[in-house]
């Protein structure tokens, strides 16, 4: 089954975007983006989101805060069920880990508000639990969410209730692949990029075993060509859905090519060089549950085991 969500992006134009400190293994200070190269980068990746019949809302980047661009943390944003049984746009705003990028979603929640989406917290100014939005993804019959990191476990519980979902957590385990959409990339009902070496053994066997028809990637592959950060527009006129690619080894391309899959790769490099890529880079706002996950009155928890 194709998927319904990914048509509908929030992104950050880097206006301020550069290395100013580290906090993963990609970040150099002394390699720092050119900007105008990464301004023209962003473009043509907002330009073919465009072209394939997606929409991308803008929100402007503060000045203080270099990695806002990186938009996939800024918050989990579900259409999820009101009291009176209809859906209602709301976000999960997220806690970052580091304090040099807690500032971000103070910024980006009032486009939120002003969009009609209630608002929630697991966390805030470094006081409760750590959720960062680029560790989770509906797949099946859940959120799947990495944990370790950059997001805590307790912040999945808090998901789980607040959604009203089932929420399958796997520990990541790896210091280059810090958020799960590093490591994991849905493409339909049955099919997923991933990388297992990013998770312990039994979050990998877990995954593997979520995952139907896995297209998996080396460790190497994901580091050096982040095929695994890739967004999937749905198709508006019932074509083949379009990968959108930093990158693709031929036989990653081959298989989803076989799949029935479009791919499209656009180059992003400049935003390599701050640990992440086209996934980071966009935010998808049409997410559903009970079309794109299912429901489950109070939430429930899934977690490997210890």
């Amino acid at each position: 089954m194709s998927l319904a969500w990914g048509r509908h992006y929030v992104m950050v134009e880097p206006s301020h975007f550069r290395v100013d400190y580290v906090i993963n293994p990609f970040m150099d200070p002394d390699d720092q983006p050119d900007r105008d190269l990464a301004l023209a980068q962003w473009r043509t990746l907002v330009a073919t989101i465009d072209r394939l019949g997606g929409t991308v809302d803008v929100i402007p980047q503060r000045p203080d805060a270099p990695d806002m661009v990186y938009a996939m943390n800024l918050g989990l944003a579900v259409a999820r069920r009101r009291g009176d049984g209809g859906l209602e746009p709301h976000v999960v705003m997220s806690h970052m880990r580091h304090e040099q990028r807690r500032m971000e979603t103070a910024s980006a929640q009032p486009w939120f508000s002003d969009h009609g989406y209630t608002t929630a917290y697991v966390g805030r100014h470094g006081i409760g639990a750590h959720l960062e939005s680029g560790d989770v993804f509906p797949f099946g019959d859940a959120l799947i969410s990495g944990f370790g990191p950059r997001t805590e476990e307790l912040a999945i519980k808090h998901l789980a209730e607040d959604l009203g979902v089932r929420v399958r957590g796997l520990r990541i385990t790896h210091p280059g692949m810090y958020h799960l959409d590093l490591a994991f990339c849905p493409l339909d009902g049955r099919r997923a990029i991933v990388c297992p070496d990013a998770l312990d053994e039994a979050s990998a066997e877990t995954l593997m075993s979520l995952v139907p028809e896995p297209l998996v990637l080396t460790e190497e592959e994901a580091l050096t060509t982040f095929a695994a950060n890739s967004i999937v527009v749905p198709s508006a006129t019932g074509g083949p859905a379009t990968v959108v690619m930093p990158a693709a080894p031929d036989r990653v391309r081959d298989q989803l090519e076989a799949w029935g899959f479009a791919v499209e790769l656009v180059d992003v490099s400049e935003f390599h060089k701050g640990g992440g890529s086209i996934r980071c880079l966009t935010n998808p706002v049409d997410i559903q549950v009970g079309r794109d996950l299912p429901e489950v009155a109070g939430g429930a928890v899934v977690l490997p085991q210890v």
